[in-house]
Formats: structure tokens, C-alpha cells, sequence
């Protein structure tokens, strides 16, 4: 389809990541879409519309790489008009630049894992729960037990590790120490204009302006495309509404399972 990009006139793509990193955005889908707009020869610039709690740790991860080799092509700069904290966060920092509304609230860098410990309910059902395994760890994340001490320092560990690597990715993604990002990887979410003064992002105003910053940093007419991922066969089954309907149930169900590899998730209110 390359002949077909070369037809097409040049323009700066728009990309709307809303919702939660994982059930409403999947992560291969938006990795392989900005893939597409990488090769994509009319595509000059790309701004990511990002209003997401976050999600997933690997989900969050996933794109922030796809969107670091989008940057080395093109310009590739994020506009946060409502959440951009957590693993939307890491996703905006991996742009080069960062723009968000004066009302956004924006960072909650750091990892959670949580799951619901159920067996105290079951007890009271009269419900018992038979675990067969092999190996001596295999049901650690078990919600129908307490975990034991060792199993809390092996998950703590584990969410520690997850939180480095988020740390040191914002740390070079928006040329600060790590350590100073460490100071600020509390988990707190900021109002815009206190994240300008502490450098996770760049400045205030609404889509246009990112649209027009990005168009001047391709040189190339202020032509907008608006860009989604494919529509997988959920979605060509059922339809918008119903696939809206089922993403949502989805979005239930993923954010009630026990957390395996932690979440990269803003759990609190929005503005």
C-alpha cells in the first residue's frame, strides 16, 4: 500500500488513546498502528490524543517503545486533554514533546498490583477451594488465601523491579536524573501547571496548538487525518455500540482477575 501513502496528500496524524491500556486500548493493535504511521510517507507528524488512567505494565510498555521508534522518524508529540498518569503518562513522556489542557491532571508514576481476597466470603458460603500444583509457588497470587510472608517480598519485589523501569524510562525519555524522577514517582497525579514546573511536560494549551506545533516541526501544510487502529473482528461483528458494550464488560472483567505483572494504573477520581 505504499503507492497508495504516496497518493495521498501530506498531513500530521492524530491519534486518540482513550480509556484503559489493555481492554479498551490494545496494546499490539496501537503498537502495529503506529507501526503504519511510521512507514506511512504522507504522515509527516503524529500528535497521540491521550485521556487514559493507564493499565497494564507490558501494555503501557509495549506502546511507549513503538511510539520511541515512531519519534525517531517523525516529529511525535502528545497532547493530554483529561488523565495522562501512570502508564498513560509513560506513553506521553516517550513522545518528544508533552502539551496538556490547564484541567488535566497528569504522572502517577509507579506500579500497582492488586487483587481481591475472597476466601473469608467463601468460608461464610461454605465453598471450599481445592488447588492442585507443581511447584512450590505456583498459586502466590491465589485470592483465595493470604499470601505468606516470602510471597509478599517476592511480588514487592516484582513491582519494584517494574517501577525502575518506568522510573529510568521517564528519566530518559524526558532528560532528567533518575533520581529526580524517583522524588516525583510517588504515585501522586499533578495539576498541569505543577507538571511543567517539575518538567514531566512541556506546556499548557488544547489540541490545536499541539496540531499546529507539530505541522511546523514537520514543515508541512496544517492537514489533519485522524487515524484509528483496524477494527478487529469484535468490533466488525458487532458493531460500535455492542463492541463499546463488550469492551466495557472486558474492562470489568480484566480489573476484577488477580494481577500477575502489576499495573502501570491511576486508580483515583478525574477532573
Amino acid at each position: 500500500m505504499q503507492w497508495l501513502d504516496r497518493m495521498r496528500p501530506p498531513s500530521v496524524a492524530v491519534v486518540d488513546l482513550q480509556g484503559m491500556i489493555g481492554p479498551a486500548v490494545r496494546p499490539m493493535d496501537f503498537a502495529r498502528l503506529l507501526a503504519r504511521l511510521r512507514e506511512d510517507q504522507s504522515v509527516r507528524a503524529v500528535v497521540l490524543n491521550i485521556d487514559s488512567p493507564g493499565g497494564t505494565a507490558v501494555g503501557s510498555e509495549m506502546i511507549a517503545r513503538a511510539v520511541r521508534r515512531l519519534r525517531e522518524e517523525k516529529p511525535t508529540v502528545a497532547f493530554i486533554g483529561g488523565i495522562g498518569a501512570s502508564g498513560g503518562y509513560m506513553i506521553a513522556a516517550s513522545c518528544e514533546r508533552i502539551v496538556a489542557l490547564p484541567s488535566a491532571i497528569v504522572g502517577a508514576i509507579g506500579v500497582i498490583s492488586y487483587r481481591p481476597i475472597v476466601y473469608e466470603a467463601l468460608d461464610r458460603l461454605g465453598v471450599q477451594m481445592h488447588v492442585g500444583k507443581s511447584g512450590r509457588l505456583k498459586d502466590m497470587l491465589s485470592p483465595f488465601r493470604e499470601p505468606t510472608e516470602e510471597e509478599r517480598e517476592k511480588e514487592q519485589r516484582l513491582l519494584d523491579t517494574l517501577y525502575e523501569l518506568f522510573v529510568e524510562g521517564v528519566a530518559s525519555d524526558r532528560g532528567l536524573e533518575p533520581e529526580r524522577v524517583r522524588e516525583l514517582a510517588t504515585g501522586e497525579v499533578y495539576a498541569a501547571a505543577d507538571a511543567i514546573e517539575r518538567e514531566l511536560i512541556d506546556a499548557t494549551g488544547d489540541l490545536d496548538d499541539v496540531i499546529d506545533w507539530a505541522a511546523d516541526q514537520a514543515q508541512t501544510p496544517r492537514r489533519v487525518r485522524l487515524v484509528r487502529p483496524r477494527k478487529g473482528l469484535r468490533g466488525l461483528l458487532l458493531g460500535r455500540a455492542s463492541a463499546a458494550l463488550v469492551a466495557g464488560l472486558l474492562t470489568e472483567l480484566d480489573s476484577s482477575l488477580p494481577s500477575g505483572g502489576g499495573y502501570a494504573l491511576y486508580t483515583g477520581g478525574r477532573p
